[in-house]
């Protein structure tokens, strides 16, 4: 199948009864053009992306690199690559995605399959714009242990439950260390982004890195 993608000058678009063939002929077909694709069991949303929605998720990647980083912790980026499980009949793109402890399983891998590959192990989802599907939903169904849902207003973690639901928590299971209020604040911050990268960059290793040291011994005390 040859589809052609074409977003309407709304910028939003919203499809039923879409086969699952026909979405991956779409996903194909959109190639790199910079829209997201939402596929929940025949139902499809195609939304292009606004500046504000990108700046967010942009922010946002660049405090977790920089938590990495500063923290000397070893991870892959997924970037807003296509997740999608063809026996569940869903699929999305996060903003930006990471594997952290299985890291080592997803080293120099140019794709992702659901039948062989472990899920991010955080994703992260800018809600600029309200989708008209429940991704937290299809995130669930790819078996995704974190997700950061954030706003000018909100920044949230889920972690994923053993019943295969999220509940919304006051801290991260990756990083419990980090006080996600504080991360918030520079997520918010009016200043220049070189400004406010170097600020939290400051901040990790004033704030951050000595808690992350005393997690880690008391990790070790605990034989984890």
């Amino acid at each position: 199948m040859n589809a052609a993608v074409r977003i309407p000058t709304s910028q939003y678009m919203f499809l039923e009864n879409i086969s699952w063939d026909t979405y991956e002929a779409l996903l194909r077909a959109a190639g790199e053009r910079h829209v997201r694709m939402t596929y929940d069991d025949g139902d499809l949303e195609v939304m292009t992306l606004s500046l504000g929605h990108e700046r967010f998720g942009e922010l946002l990647a660049s405090f977790v690199l920089i938590l990495a980083m500063e923290l000397s912790l070893p991870f892959t980026s997924g970037g807003s690559t296509t997740l999608r499980r063809r026996i569940k009949r869903k699929g999305l793109e996060p903003d930006k995605c990471f594997w952290f402890q299985h890291e080592r399983q997803m080293r120099g891998k140019s794709k992702w399959k659901a039948t062989q590959d472990p899920p991010p192990d955080l994703a992260l989802d800018v809600e600029i714009s309200r989708s008209a599907l429940n991704r937290m939903r299809i995130y669930a169904a790819l078996k995704a242990p974190e997700v950061w849902r954030c706003n000018r207003k909100m920044l949230r973690v889920y972690r994923l439950n053993h019943d295969g639901s999220y509940r919304s928590q006051g801290e991260s299971g990756l990083f419990p260390f980090l006080p996600m209020a504080e991360l918030h604040k520079f997520l918010k911050s009016d200043e220049d982004q070189l400004t406010v990268l170097k600020r939290f960059a400051e901040w990790v290793r004033a704030e951050v890195l000595p808690r992350y040291q005393a997690w880690r011994q008391r990790s070790r005390k605990n034989g984890k």
